[in-house]
């Protein structure tokens, strides 16, 4: 028993299964499977849950201790949310992504009402803070809806290994909803129905519309229907400019909502394909589901959707022309992207196709949006 006792292994702040002290220490490979789901027994048996049952003939792991560092509790609350935000929702990478997405939004908008100038700095700013929390709430709900399922297929994540705590994440997301709400009214009370009607579809996708077991079993509406979000969000932002303005929905808005939705699939699509050997068991992915092959060409099928109805979209402000030539080279890349992947299926190709679709998505909205919007700015002053 002395050599499983050493194989609790000490790691860095922000890696380990669960706090001992002011240490973090996480089983290794050497350990008992038996023990390494017994550090987790306690934050998976929450109210109503079934505890992890496995017998174990070595018995309990035993009680480690180790010296208490005396650590300033705001340095360790401060670095276990900078660890949180790194693995979960990276602040920098998301927010540069949805102030491309917002702004977009807002702009595209603006030009299909005519608006002969920038929207303004209240309603770019209400569109942006509202889609960063809404999407900060769509994380928080990911980890009440797979907690069970992360505590016994991926323990590693914050909320299973204790970094975080459900509760702590449910009273960030009220106080994001609060901060939502205050915003709407600010800019125009308009604005609150439509938020109450993300709220709402955003609360049934994580009761996964109270048919867990059922949509699980088919791939293809769980990601539709979960897709759906992102159209909202999109249209949502959309109103910080038609509605704060006093006006209605201008015609042609519903292409840039197609653009969002299907856009949407293909980031789906591209966060999912792995490398044979990222598949892990009990993790869902549409390489595994599908087979590589069938969920590549998916992913370029979404590409290729998403860009015609961009197409569609900037034929509504007079820049079709530029968009259907940026997208044509985009595609062209990211087929070659996938012929490797497939020739060649290693993990470092596999992110690539998540890393372009993230490329292509700033690209996408830039190009939909702000840019064409300041282009016909410079021209009208020259």
């Amino acid at each position: 028993m002395a050599g499983h006792q050493q194989a609790l292994i000490r790691t860095p702040e922000g890696g380990g299964n669960r706090h001992f002290g002011r240490f973090r220490y996480a089983p290794s490979a050497k350990m008992p499977e038996c023990w390494r789901f017994a550090l987790l027994q306690k934050k998976c048996c929450t109210a109503g849950r079934e505890p992890l049952a496995l017998e174990c003939k070595l018995g309990p792991p035993p009680r480690f201790r180790y010296p208490q560092v005396n650590l300033p509790e705001s340095s360790l609350t401060a670095n276990r949310w900078y660890v949180y935000q790194r693995e979960r929702f990276p602040l920098i990478a998301h927010g540069l992504l949805i102030a491309a997405f917002s702004s977009s939004a807002v702009s595209f908008s603006c030009q299909l009402r005519g608006g002969g100038t920038l929207p303004s700095a209240a309603a770019l700013f209400t569109a942006f803070a509202s889609a960063f929390l809404l999407f900060l709430q769509l994380r928080i709900a990911d980890e009440f809806k797979d907690f069970d399922e992360d505590c016994r297929y991926r323990p590693y994540r914050p909320v299973p290994r204790g970094l975080v705590r459900l509760r702590e994440l449910a009273v960030i997301g009220f106080a994001g909803a609060l901060i939502q709400l205050g915003l709407a009214f600010w800019l125009s009370p308009g604005l609150v129905p439509l938020l109450l009607l993300t709220w709402t579809y955003l609360a049934l996708m994580t009761r996964e519309f109270f048919v867990r077991d059922w949509i699980r079993e088919r791939p293809i509406t769980y990601l539709w229907s979960h897709m759906l979000i992102i159209p909202l969000t999109d249209f949502y932002a959309t109103a910080c400019d038609w509605r704060g303005a006093g006006s209605e929905p201008p015609a042609g808005l519903m292409w840039f909502i197609a653009v969002s939705f299907f856009n949407g699939v293909t980031l789906e699509l591209g966060r999912k394909i792995r490398a044979p050997e990222e598949e892990k068991p009990g993790v869902r992915s549409y390489s595994q589901l599908w087979g590589r092959r069938r969920a590549t060409l998916a992913w370029l099928a979404a590409l290729l959707v998403t860009a015609a109805c961009a197409v569609a979209a900037s034929a509504r402000i007079g820049t079709q022309g530029v968009e259907a030539a940026a997208l044509g080279l985009l595609m062209g890349v990211a087929t070659l992207l996938a012929w490797q992947f497939l020739a060649h299926p290693v993990p470092a190709r596999s992110v690539r196709l998540n890393h372009f679709t993230s490329f292509w998505t700033l690209l996408l909205y830039l190009s939909l949006g702000i840019i064409p919007l300041l282009w016909k700015l410079k021209e009208g002053r020259s």
